[in-house]
């Protein structure tokens, strides 16, 4: 994919969620695309990905906004910082607008998505909603179990010896 090709995709991904236009967001992925919601799980081919734009970004948000900045594309993988936001219409947040930043990763094929997931400070948005610390804590232990599940994880638990190696040694650049 072009530089350009990549923006463009990038902007039409961005509109289409600020438009609530869950069809043309999905259209961006491949049939068996699979997008990685942070908060609220995986959702695989496009009709699930429209009714997680439509349905589910908007459950307790409104006049969201999302930019996608500094893509940067290697071997069919598309990362790319953003920042999204909206305003919470969560009953403690009283309107106030959340905030986060966060990584996009993306797998690519043919120029769709087959596979989006990302990597999010979602501490910031707690914040600005007022969230109070249980149920941050509760979040982020729904979090810390999600994370120990991954297989790249297991080599750096306890159980698997992860804290028993010694440490690597150092390369020296002279």
């Amino acid at each position: 994919m072009s530089e350009l090709n990549i923006q463009q995709m990038l902007n039409g991904l961005c509109k289409a969620a600020e438009q609530r236009d869950g069809k043309a967001f999905a259209s961006y992925f491949a049939e068996d695309g699979v997008y990685h919601d942070d908060f609220y799980g995986s959702f695989v081919g496009r009709e699930r990905v429209a009714e997680l734009i439509n349905d589910w970004f908007y459950k307790d948000a409104r006049a969201l906004r999302w930019d996608m900045i500094e893509p940067a594309l290697e071997a069919g993988r598309l990362y790319v910082r953003y920042v999204f936001s909206y305003n919470s219409t969560l009953p403690e947040a009283e309107g106030a607008r959340a905030m986060f930043e966060g990584v996009s990763i993306m797998s690519l094929r043919d120029g769709k998505i087959t596979d989006y997931r990302e990597i999010i400070n979602c501490g910031t948005a707690f914040v600005d909603m007022k969230f109070h610390p249980e149920r941050i804590f509760k979040i982020f232990s729904r979090k810390a179990s999600a994370m120990k599940e991954k297989p790249e994880v297991q080599p750096h638990l306890p159980s698997a010896g992860g804290m028993l190696h010694e440490p690597r040694a150092a390369s020296r650049s002279n």
